[in-house]
């Protein structure tokens, strides 16, 4: 699987998002600023994180971007499956392609375990966990003199 730079993006909004919890509504463009992703096509992310249910929007100079479930709660499977749609290595296991092959395929098991495995870490993983280890990061890369 390749996560396209929507689910990339989509998932580095949710994360800036989650370490602003409780600071109150944030701007599209501040996301956009921190998180180095084009305002506009945020917006669009936005636009379709909101209607699955991942974040509230407010218009208006005091509005912005709220999560809408505590950051624990939003695991990155259901935020790959709004933005990317499927997580199948081969277009013939989840039904987009059709294969001659199916069936009598000797590589299509391989390809289901991959798509399975991917799954589940999606499933275990969570934007909570992912802003944990980005502050742990930038721990580390921390140094005083």
């Amino acid at each position: 699987m390749k996560l396209s730079m929507k689910g990339d993006y989509g998932i580095r909004a949710l994360v800036d998002l989650a370490e602003h919890l409780g600071e109150g509504p944030v701007q599209s463009r501040e996301i956009a600023e921190r998180q180095d992703i084009p305002e506009p096509y945020l917006d669009q992310l936005l636009t379709t994180l909101r209607k699955a249910g991942f974040i509230h929007s407010r218009r208006g100079p005091q509005g912005g971007h709220l999560l809408a479930r505590q950051p624990g709660e939003i695991t990155l499977a259901e935020v790959v499956d709004a933005l990317e749609g499927t997580v199948a290595a081969v277009g013939c296991l989840d039904g987009t392609v059709a294969c001659k092959h199916d069936g009598k395929c000797g590589q299509q098991e391989v390809w289901q375990t991959l798509t399975e495995l991917t799954r589940e870490l999606l499933r275990a993983s969570n934007v909570a966990g992912i802003l944990e280890r980005q502050q742990a990061l930038r721990q580390r890369a921390m140094y005083y003199i």
